[in-house]
């Protein structure tokens, strides 16, 4: 079981003991949203051998963003690979910090393509970022979550077809807040990308009803940058 605690400026999610760490995660959270959101997805990651610091407030500039995250590195005790995993706003910023701060990969989840999404309530809100019952659970409860934040700017990010370090996509094909064939199409710049499709998927990826299926895509691209080539291949016999 992975123990959570703060991390200066960020919530830690570390491998039980006795398991080697295999790398680290740092988690961009997105608009409204704080590192404790992503506890399921830390603790999932964790439990496979990776430390997991998410961000305790999210960043709305590539400065704040750079600036957090290297603050956070400079524990010298953490793993290589040194990997980003933003959602939303988070994606854009850890594309654009991925260079400054020597990460060797990026993840991102729900990224975004459109400046703002107007819902019509809270619950509307919510239900674009998850199907998952139990997130959106959490997020009716959670006071530090800023509901009416998605209608927010997106922050300026890199240019997609300069980025030049693994990069794993994760998107849901039904996801209102960036629809998937536009954000398909921005990402498509980037070279070598891994694009997952989560079928039925909303905006929040990390958290949606799929989230164990994107969990296990990480786990599985992190292994795979770990390796330096595909450890997994699947075939389809008819």
């Amino acid at each position: 079981m992975s123990v959570v605690e703060t991390a200066p400026g960020a919530v830690a999610f570390d491998p039980p003991a006795g398991v080697t760490a295999r790398g680290t995660v740092v988690v961009l959270p997105g608009r409204g949203e704080h590192g404790g959101v992503y506890e399921r997805f830390g603790r999932r990651l964790a439990a496979d051998g990776y430390v997991v610091r998410a961000l305790d407030q999210a960043p709305s500039t590539a400065d704040a963003a750079g600036a957090a995250v290297a603050a956070v590195l400079t524990d010298t005790g953490l793993p290589r690979p040194y990997v980003l995993a933003g959602s939303d706003t988070g994606a854009v910023l850890a594309l654009a910090v991925a260079g400054p701060v020597g990460a060797d990969a990026v993840i991102v989840a729900g990224y975004p393509v459109i400046a703002g999404f107007d819902a019509a309530s809270v619950d509307a809100e919510i239900e674009a970022r998850t199907s998952c019952p139990v997130h959106a659970g959490r997020l009716r409860d959670d006071p530090r979550f800023t509901a009416d934040a998605l209608d927010g700017p997106v922050p300026d990010g890199a240019v997609l077809g300069d980025v030049a370090i693994p990069v794993l996509a994760l998107h849901g094909d039904a996801d209102a807040v960036s629809p998937y064939p536009a954000a398909r199409d921005a990402l498509s710049a980037v070279a070598g990308l891994v694009l997952v499709t989560l079928a039925g998927g909303r905006h929040d990826a990390f958290n949606d009803r799929s989230h164990r299926t994107a969990a296990a895509h990480v786990v599985l691209f992190l292994e795979d940058l770990r390796a330096g080539a595909a450890v997994a291949a699947s075939e389809r016999l008819d």
